[in-house]
């Protein structure tokens, strides 16, 4: 997941001829009761308990993320809704990010003292204990700088492991919070490898989002983490068990496909075979899901795994997050750079129907696909938009990288907010 840098926006041309923008339906989606195998791993039950206990921790709102409707981009689109979950006010740290890594980290630290009570984990109440425990992950920013926090509050040590293309704007971001930062070489997948070897000659413990061979229980429970956004969601919108819920339409982030399994899961455990038509998105040059759905198992990305689209730039399905994808996302989609820059603007500008939004750049790519089908009516029929479909997308992040927002929007982040305030005064 690579960060983007100033720079990166002068390459978006040069990075959308190498990859076009893609659709792909995936042939192993169902439509039923949500599968005993995957409720053994992922259930509303453990998502209700990671809500719990994450509730005590001051590093996330004590409320609910808002759920906008935008009416007047329904309206230009020609569909029936769109709702955005803005996810960039779920913590101080910007991000949805804040649900997965510190839940990963209370339940860790659980496995090996099974006496604590985890509600008190993240505000220090076993911070002695937890003195000379040390957790590392690889990140492009969001992840690390979540985790960083989580373990400052429970009282561990922590350390970050930062690809070659992170900007020093995410790395001064995630040494705030006290982690010690390592750099390596390469990309996202290579700095998963050097937190991996650091880990085993230390005597470390991974906290990652991203599953391999024998490391499974943590990214599992970052993605139930993930499904507290699902839980609100069915809050907001009054959703009935079993029944079709508000949205007839879901776009979710791809990655390494732990936000979309998180989401999708809980979604269809809850409302069954009437569960909404799942959409994942990722940059065209890091297509690792899209490219799982054409092969029929986890897969590994075709491009050069460099966008501006940072936390989407992965190169390498999470293998565990793909049990979920596999069954229960109905098409993959690519989107190019320029997309999701120009999607950030239109959250940005907002009107006066639609709030202005801060979306950070991979905050904007469910928007940005629904942009891309609406513009071409052959796509747009291929997953069933019309002028009755009601859709949901997730602004994962807000200004994570401030400067880069600036210089993609063409304002601050700053003023963007204060045009959303003056809008939700009127």
């Amino acid at each position: 997941m690579p960060s983007a840098a100033p720079g990166r926006l002068a390459r978006t041309d040069q990075l959308r001829a190498k990859s076009s923008p893609a659709l792909v339906p995936n042939p192993g989606a169902m439509r039923m009761p949500y599968p005993a195998r995957l409720r053994s791993t992922m259930s509303i039950e453990r998502a209700q308990e990671s809500r719990r206990w994450l509730a005590s921790w001051k590093g996330i709102a004590s409320q609910a993320t808002p759920l906008y409707d935008l009416p007047g981009l329904a309206r230009e689109m020609g569909v029936g809704r769109i709702s955005i979950k803005d996810e960039s006010v779920r913590s101080p740290l910007g991000s949805f990010k804040a649900l997965g890594a510190p839940i990963a980290l209370v339940r860790q630290i659980l496995r090996l003292h099974p006496h604590f009570d985890p509600a008190v984990i993240l505000t220090g109440g076993h911070a002695r204990q937890l003195q000379d425990y040390t957790v590392i992950s690889a990140t492009d920013g969001n992840h690390g700088r979540s985790l960083a926090a989580a373990a400052r509050d429970a009282g561990c040590r922590c350390v970050i492991v930062l690809h070659a293309h992170v900007s020093a704007e995410r790395e001064s971001a995630i040494a705030a919070f006290g982690a010690q930062i390592l750099r390596t070489a390469g990309n996202y997948d290579a700095s998963v490898v050097q937190a991996a070897r650091l880990a085993a000659a230390n005597g470390w413990q991974v906290v990652s989002d991203t599953s391999y061979d024998g490391y499974e229980d943590i990214p599992r429970d970052v993605m139930q983490g993930y499904g507290v956004i699902a839980a609100e969601i069915v809050e907001q919108t009054g959703a009935q068990p079993g029944a079709a819920g508000a949205f007839t339409h879901v776009l979710l982030q791809g990655g390494v496909g732990g936000l979309a399994a998180g989401l999708a899961s809980y979604l269809w455990e809850y409302q069954g075979e009437n569960r909404p038509h799942f959409i994942v998105v990722e940059p065209a040059q890091a297509d690792c899901l899209l490219q799982s759905a054409i092969q029929g198992q986890a897969a590994k990305a075709t491009g050069s795994v460099d966008s501006v689209m940072a936390g989407l730039a992965c190169g390498e399905t999470s293998a565990l997050a793909w049990q979920f994808l596999h069954a229960s996302i109905d098409h993959f989609m690519t989107i190019g750079d320029g997309q999701a820059i120009e999607a950030m603007r239109t959250l940005a500008r907002g009107n006066g129907r639609d709030i202005p939004v801060v979306a950070g750049e991979s905050g904007s790519a469910g928007l940005a696909a629904l942009q891309m089908l609406c513009a071409e009516p052959e796509l747009a029929a291929q997953v069933g938009l019309d002028a009755h479909s009601r859709v949901l997308a997730v602004n994962t992040e807000g200004a994570t990288a401030p400067r880069l927002y600036q210089e993609l929007v063409g304002e601050s982040a700053a003023a963007v907010q204060r045009r959303q305030a003056a809008w939700l005064a009127d």
